[in-house]
């Protein structure tokens, strides 16, 4: 219990202060990609979507832990340094990136088409049709699948502890590294995770109860 008592609050603060806003951040940057490269693909710039196509194959067919890897111990080995912080977050984001775009760009397909000549009819350009029309209307659809991104990548920020980052495991490990008491303090720091993923899990639920309050009400 004394045990107990000393390390569950660290281990929560830790994920306050750390494993919370590296996962935010990353999900922000994130989702910012992930729309300009689901609009290339929908539009279909020549030179550009095949760029696109590249990233999202790539970041989709490896392992997050071997790009973590890359990007900080690969990238040292060729004298280019960076903080284990900004790489995690450089992969964080490209990794979730690449799966998100293709949930939008599914999202917008699922548009009918119609809609986009109804706005060119009227008048609007392309980036005001997707705007105002058609990406509102993907972002309800999607909406479910990307905070599932959100909430999988609160939990994949555990791997950030093998490249050193101070995030809510690598504490773990350190306070279990000097009690020796493993089973205890792994047990501790799931249940924290659960308690972040369960939160978040309660406002996807909101979330799309609100959106699905706003489509009835149209």
């Amino acid at each position: 219990m004394e045990l107990f008592l000393e390390s569950f609050p660290k281990i929560f603060i830790s994920g306050i202060i750390m494993t919370l806003p590296l996962a935010l951040v990353s999900f922000i940057i994130a989702m910012l990609l992930a729309i300009v490269c689901a609009m290339i693909q929908y539009a279909k710039v020549p030179i550009a979507k095949n760029i696109v196509q590249f990233y999202i194959w790539i970041f989709r067919g490896t392992p997050m832990l071997v790009q973590l890897f890359i990007m900080y111990f690969g990238m040292q080995s060729i004298g280019v340094r960076i903080s284990a912080i900004t790489a995690a977050i450089i992969v964080f984001s490209l990794n979730t990136g690449a799966y998100c775009a293709e949930t939008i760009r599914g999202s917008i397909e699922s548009v009918p088409q119609g809609q986009m000549e109804a706005g060119y009819c009227v008048g609007m350009s392309y980036m005001q049709i997707m705007m105002h029309i058609i990406l509102p209307q993907a972002f309800r659809s999607a909406f479910p699948s990307l905070f599932n991104n959100l909430i999988s990548l609160v939990k994949d920020t555990s791997l950030a502890a093998n490249i050193t980052v101070t995030e809510m495991f690598m504490q773990t490990e350190r306070i279990a590294g000097r009690t020796y008491q493993f089973m205890q303090l792994y047990i501790e720091v799931a249940f924290v995770y659960l308690i972040f993923c369960t939160v978040l899990t309660w406002l996807q639920a909101w979330g799309e109860k609100k959106l699905n309050y706003y489509q009835a009400g149209r």
